[in-house]
């Protein structure tokens, strides 16, 4: 039975913890077009929702699955430490069959997890407020949110987590690693950390604590040329961040800004319909992504918005940081040249996950489509690149600097100036 989901694109996971207990990341699913939030779904990856009993595939009869349980008996027979329980078994077998793909986004979740998996996770969390990925099939920080245990200890995008309670990462899962990190507020993690910048690894310990998420934030400045203009930071694309940037824009507009400069930096992503409804402050009726499944069906998602920022001088900030639903607007501005990018690569996460929960309350993860962007680039191979590339050093920030809005607020600037330029038609 297909289920109205939610559906994620938060790239990462969110070591957290609830009162349910688990956490793994801040977007769990979808929203219904009125704003009404319906069945949570998954943490990390972008998701459908499914409730079924699973079906052989016709190609099983083919294979010889007596190997399966001749191997089950020698285990319950032979092994030396009895009893051994049939359901460790059975969901242990099941793990490894997802796990064979070698895709760090699917995975089984036995009834346990799977029930932790659907805990909403829109809210407070605690945690250590760190958002982690697998990248180049390592354990990879992708982000550490602002004034969290994990910003005070120093973590940063594109930080390597070695180890955690001194057990190595090496084709640990991201499930595996949100197990052994998550954890309630006052307890501590120790993370073995790998700096791209350094040449050895060091012990980070953290003491978990309450994350509080602001989703967006609007801050007025002037450009190096006196004009006003609003650096406008979105840090997930949550339920809330449709209406914040909406009331963003109204006063941006109210005040007559001559530009704005929209920081997506260090954001995970969120939701999907999050993701389309703010890229139509820009795109007017227009696909803003591209959804290809396995059997190259392809599937547009436009916007229905009123374009309001269409004419608006624009730029767009990127980093490591920046991924799925940040990529996909950042993708979308870049390809109908309505903004320029400036910063770093952003990190590359442009796959779909399909969750079916099963009979008994177990769960299976699986990646089912890519996301393309309005002129068909995939996310998933190489993220966005900048038009100006610029990156922020382990000096800048130990200075307190930020050259990349630096040279944001001067490709404002040059923005602003060219859309005051007469055209061909109003000479």
């Amino acid at each position: 039975m297909f289920l109205t989901a939610r559906r994620s694109i938060a790239t990462i996971v969110v070591i957290g913890f609830t009162t349910g207990g688990f956490v793994a990341g801040y977007a769990v699913g979808r929203v219904n077009r009125n704003g009404a939030a319906v069945t949570p779904a998954a943490v990390t990856e972008d998701v459908h929702v499914i409730n079924r009993t699973a079906t052989s595939p016709a190609s099983a009869k083919e294979l010889d699955f007596q190997l399966f349980w001749d191997t089950w008996g020698l285990v319950q027979r032979d092994y030396l430490r009895q009893p051994v329980h049939d359901d460790h078994l059975l969901y242990g077998a099941l793990e490894g069959l997802v796990a064979s793909l070698g895709d760090p986004y699917s995975a089984f979740f036995n009834p346990d997890r799977a029930r932790l998996l659907q805990q909403d996770l829109v809210g407070e969390l605690e945690g250590i407020g760190a958002e982690i990925g697998i990248k180049e099939k390592q354990l990879t920080v992708i982000a550490a949110l602002l004034d969290t245990p994990a910003h005070v200890a120093g973590l940063v995008a594109g930080d390597i987590i070695l180890a955690i309670g001194g057990t190595p990462t090496t084709d640990m899962t991201l499930e595996d690693a949100v197990a052994r990190i998550r954890g309630p507020k006052g307890s501590s993690v120790t993370m073995t950390i790998r700096s791209p910048e350094a040449k050895e690894s060091r012990d980070v310990s953290m003491v978990r604590a309450v994350i509080h998420v602001e989703s967006v934030r609007a801050r007025p400045m002037k450009t190096p040329r006196g004009r006003a203009a609003t650096i406008l930071s979105i840090a997930h694309f949550n339920p809330d961040a449709t209406t914040r940037v909406d009331e963003a824009i109204r006063d941006i507009l109210a005040r007559g800004d001559a530009g704005l400069i929209v920081d997506l930096r260090n954001d995970p992503g969120g939701f999907l319909e999050s993701a389309i409804d703010i890229a139509g402050a820009w795109l007017e009726r227009r696909v803003a992504v591209r959804e290809r499944s396995n059997d190259g069906r392809v599937v547009e998602h436009t916007t229905t918005g009123l374009a309001r920022l269409q004419t608006m001088p624009t730029v767009v900030l990127v980093n490591r940081g920046t991924a799925s639903a940040a990529e996909i607007l950042a993708g979308a501005l870049q390809d109908y040249h309505l903004a320029t990018i400036v910063g770093e690569q952003t990190f590359g996460k442009g796959t779909v996950q399909h969750l079916t929960t099963l009979r008994d309350g177990s769960a299976v993860k699986l990646t089912i489509a890519e996301w393309l962007t309005p002129a068909g680039r995939s996310i998933e191979h190489g993220g966005i690149t900048p038009d100006v590339v610029v990156e922020l050093k382990k000096e800048d920030r130990d200075a307190n600097r930020d050259p990349q809005l630096d040279r944001a607020l001067q490709l404002l600037d040059e923005r602003i100036a060219d859309s005051r330029k007469p055209t061909a038609a109003s000479r």
